[in-house]
């Protein structure tokens, strides 16, 4: 995870040690709220922000599940 301003942004490390976006989140005012957009490939960017009520570790799992299912 690396910071920027008021983001932090989350990688994925596959086994060659490349790194992959997965997706961007900003504090939301409290420990369970976070603004969430996920890392578009396709777009080289990130999806419009959307607001998600849970832990970080919550999110991760959001976006992963989406990754997966998606591949």
């Amino acid at each position: 995870m690396r910071y920027r301003a008021s983001f932090g942004y989350v990688e994925g490390e596959l086994a060659d040690g490349e790194m992959l976006p997965l997706m961007r989140l900003r504090y939301g005012g409290s420990a369970h709220r976070w603004g969430l957009a996920i890392y578009s490939a396709g777009k080289d960017g990130y999806e419009d922000q959307i607001w998600f009520t849970g832990s970080p570790e919550e999110s991760l799992d959001l976006v992963c599940d989406i990754y997966v299912t998606n591949a």
